[in-house]
């Protein structure tokens, strides 16, 4: 942890956007062509969402996540992390996969869900390294009954529009409306200057082996196979 905590504060110091807690989407210009086909990704997502109760809580995924929410009202379907992809979720989307390799540094990626009445009390991430993206796909209304606190800036989602935040920044989030919210969750790199960007770059790689990251790619292999599982079981009900 302690050289967690130097690297962090190389990564204040040789950022190359600063270190703002919401960032402004032109200092990112990939974002905006994420933005133009938010329509693609969101009809992908349909397909997801067919067996939306069948999706895991995202603490039976990172068992860290139990800190801050330990009910299924806070969902996953995960494309990818730290270095591992997964294969059948990205047969299920992979328009949605394309797109995102125009994401520099790509860390994660998923569709996070958040049921109605799910709140997220403040938190902060585990590392300041990475920044995360939050395109809107389903966004229900009133618009002033869910969003997003990052640090002392109140943000909102909009359905095609991203927003681009530091998670390191102590955040939380809510869905007080009466339908559920998606949004597309991906981390990548911070842009930083050397030698911070090598650091940071093997921090994160280093991260691949620890038991926590490894605890969460198991966790995701015995839901994937039950999940593919069901749906051939599924489709060998259908009637024909």
């Amino acid at each position: 942890m302690k050289l967690v905590s130097w690297v962090e504060r190389q990564n204040l110091r040789f950022a190359i956007h600063g270190n703002p807690c919401v960032y402004d989407n032109a200092t990112f210009p990939w974002a905006l062509e994420i933005e133009r086909q938010w329509l693609t990704i969101r009809g992908e997502l349909a397909k997801v969402m067919m067996r939306k109760d069948a999706l895991p809580g995202f603490h039976e995924i990172s068992s860290d996540v139990a800190t801050i929410s330990t009910d299924r009202d806070w969902k996953t379907f995960l494309l990818a992390g730290y270095g591992f992809r997964s294969e059948r979720n990205i047969e299920m989307c992979p328009e949605t996969w394309r797109i995102l390799q125009n994401v520099p540094g790509l860390v994660t990626a998923m569709f996070s869900i958040f049921e109605p009445g799910k709140h997220l009390p403040p938190h902060r991430g585990p590392y300041n390294g990475v920044l995360r993206l939050h395109l809107g796909l389903i966004v229900p209304e009133p618009h002033d009954r869910l969003g997003i606190r990052v640090g002392d800036q109140l943000c909102g989602w909009q359905e095609g529009r991203a927003l681009i935040f530091d998670d390191a920044f102590e955040h939380e989030a809510w869905n007080k409306t009466d339908h559920t919210r998606v949004v597309l969750f991906v981390d990548f790199r911070k842009p930083l200057r050397f030698p911070a960007n090598l650091l940071n770059w093997l921090l994160l790689n280093i991260a691949v082996f620890t038991p926590f990251i490894r605890e969460g790619v198991d966790n995701h292999q015995a839901w994937e196979k039950k999940f593919y599982e069901e749906a051939q079981a599924l489709r060998g009900q259908a009637p024909v």
